[in-house]
């Protein structure tokens, strides 16, 4: 559940990994690789690097970064969310320091909403990514409000189309005017419905952003669980039970799937 429209959001972890590691120097800049990902703007890894050093400190160190991750860009997978979680943890390693979860994610969303890679700054997307489950949050006072498992013997199918939708381009009139719906959601959220919750907040943003509903309504028709529009999109995520997926996505075609487990929480830090 997007949280643009009323400033709350929900989310879930899945275990496609980001990763980074950080160097720390005396050069006093930061400089930054994103493997896979060439042309990317590396602000937001700066941004974080920086933020951390502040946090600690250490103003005037320089870093080297090198960052790769299995999430595609600008899908509304929250790889920005991911990167930034392992960003920061990758510094505060690096200064041989450490940090509460919730400051990590904290100093992350900071970073995000400085680069303008989100609106928000995702705090429901960061706990997810770190955390693992189910988080149910308020972004604006950044307070997680409920974090639980998702249930198990679950997969997540995740419908990638080949374009993107970049954050500078969304219309964020159009998805305010539709705050009262996304209340709703997330009532429906909050009641422990997330299937019907996840299905009203993507026909509200497919609505506002111009996105077909087809893969999702597809999903559900062939016996999905849950399905909706991840984030801003243009990606779609299906939620199946494992002994079904397969079935699941020969009948979607298959086609432009990303087919991952749930992660409900461990070890996710990168190595300094």
């Amino acid at each position: 559940m997007n949280a643009i429209a009323t400033g709350k959001g929900a989310a879930f972890g899945v275990d496609l990994r980001t990763e980074a590691w950080v160097e720390l120097n005396d050069s006093g800049k930061v400089d930054v690789s994103i493997e896979g990902f060439q042309g990317e703007s590396d602000e937001l890894a700066r941004r974080c690097v920086v933020n951390t050093l502040d946090h600690f400190n250490a103003r005037g160190r320089g870093a080297s970064v090198t960052t790769r991750s299995q999430i595609p860009i600008s899908r509304g997978l929250k790889s920005s969310s991911a990167a930034a979680n392992a960003i920061v943890l990758a510094t505060v390693q690096a200064l041989g320091e450490e940090l509460d979860d919730l400051d990590a994610i904290k100093i992350g969303t900071r970073s995000a909403i400085e680069a303008k890679v989100s609106i928000t700054g995702a705090f429901d997307d960061a706990c997810a990514s770190l955390l693992g489950g189910m988080v149910l949050t308020d972004n604006s006072r950044q307070m997680l409000i409920r974090r639980e498992s998702m249930p198990p013997g679950m997969k997540v199918l995740i419908h990638v189309p080949q374009f993107q939708i970049r954050k500078q381009e969304l219309p964020l009139q159009r998805i305010r005017s539709l705050s009262a719906l996304i209340d709703i959601a997330f009532s429906e959220a909050l009641a422990g419905r997330y299937p019907e919750a996840m299905m009203l907040n993507s026909l509200c943003y497919s609505a506002a952003l111009g996105l077909e509903t087809k893969v999702m309504m597809d999903a559900l028709l062939k016996g999905a669980f849950a399905a909706g529009l991840s984030g801003t999109g243009p990606a779609t995520a299906i939620l199946v039970k494992e002994e079904s997926a397969e079935r699941l996505l020969s009948a979607l075609d298959g086609k432009d799937f990303i087919v991952a487990d749930i992660y409900n929480g461990g070890d996710s830090r990168s190595e300094p």
